[in-house]
């Protein structure tokens, strides 16, 4: 099962964004596809503010990863696009990231390839114009359960 909203808006974006926050209480893997522009970062950020980051939610574009404190757990967002190489990550201490209640949201997660745990959730985004669409797809049973809770009902 995956989910298909074709053709959205960036407001939409934002409030799917929302909805999933409250779903992924249990922390998970998340990885974010797309082109430049195609909304990855106004996704991010509007999922972690949602969750409760009270801070600015900054681009991870140069830092490479930009790490909260929500209520009794860590969320971390990375983003890989000026990764020239996965070997880059190991000075990262990437390893001590995932697991137990974290949350991890990876841009650009197929430039990390072979030094990024697999996701949980896989959504791809693209653009046309003003309009976006978004995909995500469970790869794991955690994945499965956040989308089978997003999904019901998705009124953007």
């Amino acid at each position: 099962m995956s989910l298909l909203l074709p053709d959205i808006d960036e407001a939409q974006l934002v409030a799917a964004a929302r909805r999933l926050a409250p779903v992924l209480r249990e922390g998970g893997i998340v990885h974010l596809r797309g082109d430049l522009g195609a909304g990855k970062t106004t996704f991010a950020r509007a999922l972690l503010q949602a969750l409760g980051v009270g801070e600015r939610v900054k681009s991870p574009t140069y830092s490479l990863i930009e790490s909260y404190r929500v209520g009794d757990r860590d969320v971390h967002h990375l983003d890989l696009y000026r990764l020239a190489d996965p070997g880059e990550l190991e000075w990262l201490g990437l390893a001590e990231l995932w697991g137990g209640s974290t949350l991890v949201l990876i841009e650009w997660p197929e430039r990390g390839a072979g030094a990024m745990p697999p996701p949980d959730l896989l959504l791809r985004l693209a653009h046309s114009g003003q309009r976006r669409s978004l995909e995500a797809e469970p790869l794991s049973a955690r994945g499965e359960q956040w989308l089978a809770e997003w999904a019901v009902p998705v009124a953007l």
